[in-house]
This record gives C-alpha cells, structure tokens and sequence, in this order.
C-alpha cells in the first residue's frame, strides 16, 4: 500500500507536506514541509534538492524556504537535474556550506491556489455525503495512481475524485456510490 502523502493536491499537482506527516512538532501550522536538501553537488555551494511535489516554481529563483532552526534559504538559481533540482541558495557559496545543508527539511507556505484542495485542508476534517449523512474524520491522503485516496480514521478509502466540496480544517463533502465504503 502507498505511503500517506499528506499534502497531495486533488487538482493533480500534489503538495507534500512530508510523507507521513502534517505540520508535525513546533513548526507553524502555516508552513509545509515541501522537500529536502539531498547532497552537496559540486564545490561552489550547489545542492540537490528533492521536491515532494512536481511544482518547480517552489525552486524558481525568488522562491525562500525555512530550514532547521528557522534558517531563510532564498533561492538564486535552479535548474533540473535526474528528476530533482539543483539549486544555489543566497550565502551558500562553497561546497561546505553545501554539505551543511544535507539532510535538511525545506519548509514554505501553502501555494494560493484557491481552486486547489490541499491535503492539510483536508486532514482532520469530518467527510459527509451530498445528502448529509456523516462518514467519518480524514486521517491521511494516501498517493494512488489513479486517484488520490482519503484515508478515514476508521480504515475507509474513499477516492478524492468523489469530493464535491470542502471547508478547509472542517468538512469534506463526497458523492459516493452505493456500497462504496461496504467492500
């Protein structure tokens, strides 16, 4: 079964929080975990970064992160690389400051996608059919490929493709099939 990915987008363009978890520990429930500080690639201070969703805007110069510690890490240049990003933070200019970085959680705030359903939008939220009638809590979205999943606190999957509406935080409204959450 897939890993929970909690920040996937219902609009295909998922934005991950990290695979597991939602705003864990003292972070700002404002900030996503949205990737990662791979290794060190070079000596004049570039890093490998892995995004864990496919938006390359969030590494587009301009772009800032928290890491650790509340480190501000602005981005002066990107570029693709083996299905990651090689990007070159402001003041990171030598392959040790580089090597500092390794391991580290990047962190920035939601994207303003009103017409986006985000998965910490959804986690904790009570689902409801079109006709009212109560499901259950999302615990988790689980990745699928062919539809994301909504993971309830009882066990029950319900696809994301049959959400209709949602109030971020408070309730996810589905028009599922008869029998659906019966298998």
């Amino acid at each position: 079964m897939p890993a929970p990915v909690p920040g996937a987008s219902a609009a295909g363009a998922p934005e991950a929080s990290s695979p597991g978890a939602d705003c864990p520990g003292d972070r700002p429930p404002s900030l996503l975990e949205v990737g990662r500080v791979v290794r060190a690639h070079g000596l004049s201070g570039e890093v490998e970064v892995e995004l864990w969703a496919d938006r390359p805007e969030r590494v587009a110069a301009g772009a800032a992160f928290s890491a650790a510690g509340g480190r501000r890490l602005q981005v002066v240049r990107s570029r693709p690389h083996r299905g990651r990003h090689l990007v070159v933070f402001e003041g990171v200019d030598d392959r040790e400051s580089a090597e500092a970085l390794r391991g580290a959680t990047l962190e920035a705030p939601p994207l303003d996608e009103p017409d986006t359903i985000w998965v910490h939008e959804l986690v904790g939220a009570q689902v409801t059919t079109v006709d009212g009638h109560p499901v259950g809590v999302v615990a988790a979205v689980e990745a699928n490929p062919a539809s994301d999943l909504l993971v309830l606190a009882d066990g029950g999957l319900i696809p994301l493709a049959f959400v209709v509406d949602h109030r971020p935080g408070e309730q996810v409204t589905v028009d599922i099939p008869a029998g659906l959450l019966d298998l």
